[in-house]
């Protein structure tokens, strides 16, 4: 099943096309990652989503239904322009947006003081929410999008603000959250959280999808031509071989850059007459690499 659906839908600002003809299959249960960069497109497609605008043409659909009214019971929104009473109490902020969300009373005496202590913003319970660092604020946020515990939660940006320590608390309760069943939608700058994260990934550039699918397979079809090795013996031959492009040293390892229509085993073959290897690991490229490599090749076809 799927928990959105997007078909052929555009959404222009003037002559900005800000998304340009997307479709898109989020499965019920999954982690999905929109990247890209600054103006690609993928707070427009949230805001589509949640019908906060409205697409010029195409189709969205949530849970099967096309009508966001009718299942955002069912949806925890953390919109990029984060906004909280900054005057009310953290414990208060969570009880009013959960009664909001539709909360008992009940599940409020239950739910607040967990989120509090899952976020580790328990001791602040009594404090105002001006009193919060940024980093705290954007953990309150959370806590409210997640509080009535929505089956789909979609986040826009939520990494911006928290350092390393609280990233990681966060991935780990997105994580848990998928476990129990729940579609985690957010959007990133942050690649290697989405490498850490995500099912499946969606790469706008200029309002257009350049790459979609699961980030798995997406790893493993993306080439580099590099090969990493670990190797006993005299290595200076190895930036003279005809297929050799390059090579970087790291530490004990070899980073080996190969020319385009070169074959790792060529590679191999060369290195078992010379030297003892002791690795040899064809290169699966990092997010990162596949962001920045897939962004310049879309931007060089419209130039």
């Amino acid at each position: 099943m799927n928990a959105i659906l997007l078909e052929d839908v555009c959404k222009s600002f003037g002559d900005v096309h800000a998304v340009d003809n997307l479709s898109l299959n989020v499965p019920a249960g999954s982690i999905y990652g929109f990247l890209g960069p600054n103006g690609a497109g993928k707070t427009t497609t949230i805001r589509m989503i949640m019908n906060i605008i409205r697409p010029d043409s195409g189709r969205i659909s949530i849970f099967g239904d096309h009508s966001v009214e009718r299942v955002k019971t069912r949806i925890g929104y953390m919109p990029e322009e984060r906004g909280l009473y900054r005057k009310m109490k953290v414990a208060q902020v969570l009880s009013f947006f959960g009664a909001i969300k539709g909360c008992s009373a009940r599940d409020l005496a239950r739910g607040v003081p967990q989120w509090l202590q899952r976020m580790e913003l328990a001791d602040w319970a009594g404090k105002k929410v001006e009193e919060l660092s940024r980093g705290m604020h954007q953990k309150l946020q959370f806590a409210v999008t997640v509080i009535n515990e929505p089956d789909l939660v979609i986040l826009d940006e939520p990494f911006s603000g928290l350092d390393p320590v609280n990233q990681d608390l966060l991935r780990d309760i997105i994580l848990q959250m998928r476990s129990a069943g729940k579609t985690i939608v957010f959007s990133t700058h942050v690649m290697h959280e989405a490498e850490r994260l995500c099912d499946f990934i969606l790469l706008l550039n200029k309002g257009k999808p350049i790459l979609d699918g699961r980030l798995d397979q997406i790893r493993c079809q993306q080439k580099t031509h590099a090969v990493c090795v670990e190797v006993q013996g005299d290595t200076s031959f190895i930036e003279n071989l005809p297929i050799v492009e390059k090579v970087q040293s790291q530490g004990k390892e070899l980073e080996i850059t190969l020319t385009e229509n070169a074959d790792a085993q060529q590679l191999l073959g060369y290195l078992v007459n010379r030297v003892r290897v002791l690795r040899f690991e064809i290169k699966v490229p990092s997010l990162h690499e596949i962001f920045v490599s897939l962004v310049k090749k879309s931007d060089a076809k419209d130039t």
